[in-house]
């Protein structure tokens, strides 16, 4: 009994301690149980905190916020439908093509796993190459079938996706419009003394907008730059691939590896083992090498370094629970547990009288 109580005036005594506590307890519980009915309220809120860095900037040369919100909206939509309109029918286009070309790919890859053993005949056997091409068609048909249930999900959800366009954007305006009185009710109801919540928002904010923004930026421009490489060097499903592979930079350290395989097997299926084969693979690592030592330091020099086990913990443990916007804030919300372990207050104990002298006695 006297550890437990020695632990609780240690670490949860401070009044200060409880209100953090208390308010990411409520935070958690609001996102685990209303998480699926509030998601359009959370994408509005995610929007306008990527946009609001905008609004701050046009501001510090002196435009009004709302003449700034307007500006900064306005370029939003318009990329917005320039994604709608340009970007996804093209993405659907070659996304068709790709999986009407599998078959003819699947029969490549067979007759090249049929010529192994007559080839390596001291490495591999026709029934072990028999064997592997039946897995092989097992799992194409199990992720046929899993591709084609989220088809007819996705029928049934179009409404819902049609709403999440014209809703989130309205409320993405409305929260950037109205920033500063949401902002001041939500702090009246919050109890006044809370240094240690107001500590830890500050540390996160400052973490959190340099890390989303700068992974925004980093989406874009690895993105564009793979589009006009693979454009240049006359790839197939250029747009497909140069989207996966900005889209990849979200996971650190897993996302390049899994997207290495599509762009290999898209560049052997158009060309064999030729030079151009040779040259995409050079050019895809030469960006990811550009991304990794160059843009990343450029864009997260003020990020607080976190362990890659840690970050592959918190990208495993946040995505579990919240799919692709966990693993897009699985960074951010491991430096918000990095944030509240730092500035957890903790009493330290009394040091142990010295040895000789009896528990009672003062020592001089």
């Amino acid at each position: 009994m006297n550890i437990v109580r020695a632990w609780y005036n240690r670490y949860i005594s401070d009044p200060q301690v409880v209100i953090l506590a208390l308010l990411l307890i409520a935070g958690f519980v609001v996102i685990a149980t209303l998480g699926e009915m509030l998601a359009p309220v959370m994408a509005g809120v995610i929007i306008a905190y990527l946009l609001d860095g905008l609004v701050e900037k046009c501001r510090r040369y002196g435009a009004p916020r709302l003449s700034a919100v307007i500006l900064v909206f306005l370029l939003f939509m318009s990329f917005l439908v320039f994604a709608l309109l340009w970007m996804m029918p093209r993405l659907s286009s070659q996304l068709t093509q790709l999986v009407q070309q599998l078959p003819n790919w699947i029969a490549q890859g067979q007759e090249a796993l049929q010529q192994l053993p007559g080839k390596y005949p001291n490495l591999f056997t026709q029934t072990q190459v028999n064997d592997l091409i039946t897995a092989i068609r097992a799992e194409i048909t199990a992720l046929g079938q899993q591709v084609l249930s989220l088809s007819l999900a996705s029928v049934v959800s179009l409404m819902t996706v049609m709403v999440y366009i014209i809703l989130v954007p309205v409320l993405a305006f409305f929260f950037l419009k109205d920033k500063e009185p949401i902002l001041d009710w939500f702090g009246q109801r919050l109890p006044r003394e809370r240094r240690l919540a107001n500590q830890v928002w500050h540390d996160v904010n400052l973490q959190v907008s340099n890390y989303v923004r700068g992974k925004v930026w980093e989406i874009f421009i690895v993105g564009a730059v793979s589009y006009a490489t693979f454009a240049m060097m006359g790839l197939q499903y250029t747009l497909l691939l140069s989207t996966m592979v900005g889209l990849s930079v979200i996971i650190p350290y897993v996302g390049a590896a899994v997207v290495t395989l599509p762009v290999a097997l898209v560049a052997y299926f158009q060309w064999g083992w030729i030079a151009e084969f040779g040259w995409v693979l050079f050019a895809y690592g030469v960006i990811q090498a550009l991304d990794g030592y160059l843009l990343v330091p450029l864009l997260f020099s003020e990020v607080v370094d976190l362990h890659p086990v840690a970050i592959i913990i918190a990208i495993l443990v946040f995505g579990g629970l919240w799919g692709f916007w966990g693993v897009f804030f699985a960074i951010p919300l491991a430096t918000l547990v990095q944030a509240v372990l730092k500035a957890w207050p903790v009493r330290h104990q009394e040091e142990e009288p010295m040895a000789g002298t009896g528990a009672n006695q003062p020592i001089t």
